[in-house]
């Protein structure tokens, strides 16, 4: 099992439109592709204007394949055309992560289509 942890600071006063815009044209590609993330979450406190989320993969592979179907979807062009365009990020983090031995076991979600 793999996790894609990724963590993106957003311009300040844009948090807003950033959520907007993900949440319209590109949280509906990634779900059908890769399914629910574990989390995806919005700092309330210390480093304001930070987004983190994880998604779960099988495997190294799972991901690559996951991933590499969704970049070729028109759907996914577009929204990383509009995210570009608007500007609201920062700076972007990705980590791949395992669990800890004793972590309690996820599962991979199912893709939604």
């Amino acid at each position: 099992m793999i996790i894609d942890l990724r963590t993106y600071r957003i311009l300040p006063g844009r948090m807003p439109a950033q959520l907007d815009l993900y949440g319209k044209l590109g949280y509906p590609v990634q779900l059908r592709y890769i399914g629910d993330p574990l989390c995806y979450l919005v700092a309330e406190s210390g480093q304001l204007n930070t987004q983190v989320h994880a998604w779960v993969y099988e495997s190294a592979g799972d991901r690559e394949a996951k991933r590499g179907a969704m970049m070729k979807d028109p759907d996914w062009k577009h929204f990383l055309a509009e995210n570009a365009k608007a500007g609201n990020i920062a700076e972007q983090h990705t980590s791949l992560m395992v669990p800890a031995p004793f972590a309690p076991p996820l599962s991979v979600p199912k893709p939604h289509r």
